[in-house]
């Protein structure tokens, strides 16, 4: 048993994230039959992913603020604290901060067989899509 090194707080990169949004590994992967890592993630307001998916799926429970995550066929679900929400394996979808709060949630999930696809990222939301706008302007 051991206590785990503190480990720095990162902000996320550009080419994935949208809006400043910081990364606090809370348990990763010490041996090759490991896979959980748990981190803890806060958005600033309206901060947000691109579209993205995980090989073996996600949990993400909100613990301050309003968290907005996004579907493919345009839904857009809002998730407070003290909520869960499953992403199931190779789902796209994004997650995001509400436009008027910080929001964190603590990100849960496996690795992939191949570590480096456990996560695939692709392009960023649309402002219509954060708002959970439809192409013709309607709100859904």
């Amino acid at each position: 048993m051991k206590i785990e090194p503190a480990a720095p707080t990162v902000k996320n990169p550009p080419e994935q994230f949208a809006g400043d949004v910081w990364v606090d590994v809370i348990a990763a992967p010490h041996d090759d039959d490991q896979r959980m890592t748990v981190a803890a993630v806060r958005f600033a307001p309206g901060a947000r992913t691109a579209w993205h998916s995980h090989a073996r799926g996600q949990y993400l429970r909100v613990t301050e603020g309003v968290a907005r995550f996004g579907q493919r066929d345009g839904t857009v679900l809002e998730v407070y604290p003290g909520q869960t929400l499953y992403t199931p394996p190779g789902e796209d979808h994004w997650h995001a901060a509400a436009p008027d709060c910080f929001m964190e949630h603590i990100a849960m999930l496996e690795s992939a067989d191949d570590p480096a696809g456990t996560t695939v990222w692709k392009e960023h939301i649309t402002e219509d899509q954060y708002a959970g706008r439809s192409a013709d302007g309607a709100t859904r």
